[in-house]
């Protein structure tokens, strides 16, 4: 089975929440690359829905923070990225 993709960005607004637990459960997803601020890819072959991925995070964030999960569809993804950012990605 091949790996799903999903990008999740956020805007975490509450200055005094330990968000130490988000950032392990989003690292615990799955392989992971983190070159944007507040965005993070991951692969994996064991989520079904964007809307699993994000039940899996909630719990870790404030009722004031954004979260935006979705699944990457290949050959959808357009932008400016070092070569490297791509070749994993596209991978």
């Amino acid at each position: 089975m091949n790996s799903k993709k999903y990008l999740i960005t956020y805007s975490l607004k509450t200055t005094n929440w330990n968000y130490t637990g988000f950032f392990g459960a989003v690292q615990n997803l799955g392989t992971w690359w983190h070159f944007i601020d507040s965005t993070w890819i991951v692969k994996n072959t064991n989520f079904a829905s964007s809307q699993e991925v994000y039940t899996l995070l909630a719990p870790h964030l404030s009722k004031n923070d954004f979260i935006l999960v979705v699944e990457i569809v290949p050959g959808t993804s357009f932008g400016w990225l070092p070569k490297a950012a791509w070749d994993w990605i596209n991978s």
